[in-house]
């Protein structure tokens, strides 16, 4: 939830982007329209406001929905998670693939790290300083630190740590997803920023979103910064997209 000067706050907040901060002053602009507009162009503008999914009242349901289900929900899910990731007709042979640490009811990983072929390696991800994500192989045993989101990341100096390009296969955390393949994330960015290469380039690294079911929604409008996901999986279905399929 956003606090009234703008800025996100909250254990799982994550730091709005320039665009982000931007709408805010959009909005105060808009109202002060609206206050002088004629009725009939402000029920006009009301209309096509409201036919538009508000995202982060999407975020605060969809999140809450994960984290409503149950233990042994969550650990027959991620039991059936891995066996979809495991059969995605793109499984790189050898090579990175990156994961993530499971936060705030995000469904797990840990089933498809321990089953990967030896060949793979699997990777974390961790912040950098250009605001961009890196990623390190990891393994169960390995330090782990915290960075300023309260999300665990493997222990080395960021510098050292490998950019997105060099991963075979990305798995994405989401927030919410649709059959088309389009993902909703937290509003950080950091994602989109460090997969921005995709969006004029084929794989590799191919890019799969992994999320529960109850996180899939009839449709997700794909806004001009998203980069497009390769497939989604969840406990109940693989979805490929149009260009894979």
């Amino acid at each position: 939830k956003s606090a009234p000067s703008g800025k996100p706050d909250g254990r799982h907040a994550f730091p709005l982007e320039p665009r982000v901060q931007g709408r805010f002053a959009c909005i105060a602009t808009a109202e002060t329209l609206l206050r002088n507009a004629s009725p009939s162009f402000a029920a006009r503008f009301a209309l096509r406001v409201s036919s538009v999914p508000d995202r982060a009242v999407l975020r605060r349901q969809l999140r809450q929905r994960r984290r409503d289900l149950p233990a042994a929900t969550r650990i027959a899910a991620a039991e059936s998670l891995a066996n979809r990731l495991l059969a995605l007709p793109f499984l790189p042979a050898s090579g990175l693939v990156a994961g993530y640490w499971a936060m705030d009811g995000e469904i797990g990983l840990h089933v498809f790290q321990l089953r990967l072929p030896p060949a793979l390696t699997y990777c974390l991800p961790l912040l950098h300083p250009d605001e961009s994500l890196r990623f390190a192989p990891w393994h169960p045993g390995d330090p782990l630190v915290t960075n300023r989101f309260g999300i665990p990341e493997p222990d080395i100096d960021p510098d050292a740590a490998l950019p997105a390009s060099e991963m075979a296969m990305l798995v994405l955390p989401l927030v919410g997803f649709d059959a088309q393949c389009n993902r909703l994330g937290m509003g950080g960015g950091w994602y989109d920023r460090s997969l921005s290469f995709r969006r004029d380039t084929s794989a590799p690294p191919w890019l799969v979103g992994a999320g529960f079911d109850v996180q899939r929604v009839e449709v997700l409008q794909h806004e001009a910064w998203d980069v497009p996901l390769d497939a989604v999986c969840s406990e109940a279905a693989t979805h490929l997209a149009e260009q894979v399929a």
